[in-house]
C-alpha cells in the first residue's frame, strides 16, 4: 500500500482558487470522475483519505467522487449522512491511519485535501507520493502548496506526462 496526493496546482503555483476551491474546477475542460487521469488513478486506489473540510462539500455533490472507494476523514462530529457508504472517522491522524492500515486489501490510498492535511500525513511519514497535475493557466491568488507544506522532504522524480486536456501530471517519491 502506497498513500498517494493527486494536487492539482495553476501555473503560478495556487493549489486552490482564490475561493477556496480546488484549481481543477476552473478548468473549462475538467468533467469530474472522467477528465484528467482520475479514471485511471482511482482505480489504483482502494481507499481514500481526507479531511473535514474537503469531505463535506461531498455530501451534496450530484455525483459522490469516490466510488467505490472505502473512505477515511480526520476529523471529530464528522457529519456522515448522505455518504453513500460507510465512512471511518476519527480525530487523531494516528489512530486514523492505523484503521486504514488494519482495513487495507494491498491497494493503494489517494490522501485528498488541502496542504494542512497533506502536510499531518507528510510529518508522519505517511505519504509515499506526492502528485502535481500542473494546469495550463494563471490564478493569480489563492493558496499555495507551502508554507503548509514542510520544506523538509527530499522529493525524487517518479514520472511525468503530458495529459490530454493540456496539463502535466509530475509524481515524486517522499524520501
Amino acid at each position: 500500500m502506497q498513500i498517494r496526493t493527486r494536487f492539482s496546482v495553476s501555473a503560478d503555483g495556487y493549489v486552490t482558487t482564490p475561493q477556496g476551491w480546488p484549481p481543477l474546477t476552473a478548468d473549462p475542460q475538467f468533467v469530474s470522475g472522467q477528465s484528467h487521469g482520475f479514471p485511471e488513478f482511482q482505480r489504483s486506489c482502494e481507499a481514500v483519505l481526507m479531511g473535514r473540510i474537503t469531505f463535506e462539500p461531498a455530501l451534496n455533490n450530484d455525483r459522490w467522487p469516490w466510488p467505490d472507494l472505502d473512505v477515511f476523514v480526520l476529523g471529530s462530529d464528522v457529519p456522515t449522512g448522505g455518504a453513500p457508504s460507510p465512512i471511518v472517522t476519527d480525530s487523531d491522524p494516528a489512530r486514523l491511519l492505523e484503521k486504514l492500515r488494519a482495513a487495507n486489501r494491498g491497494k493503494d490510498v489517494h490522501l485528498v485535501g488541502g496542504p494542512r492535511t497533506i502536510e499531518t500525513f507528510r510529518a508522519m511519514g505517511a505519504l509515499d507520493r506526492l502528485g502535481l497535475l500542473v494546469l495550463p493557466f494563471f490564478l493569480g491568488d489563492g493558496m499555495r502548496l507551502t508554507p503548509s507544506l514542510g520544506i523538509d522532504t527530499t522529493l525524487v522524480l517518479q514520472s511525468e506526462r503530458r495529459l490530454p486536456e493540456g496539463a502535466v501530471e509530475i509524481v515524486y517519491a517522499c524520501a
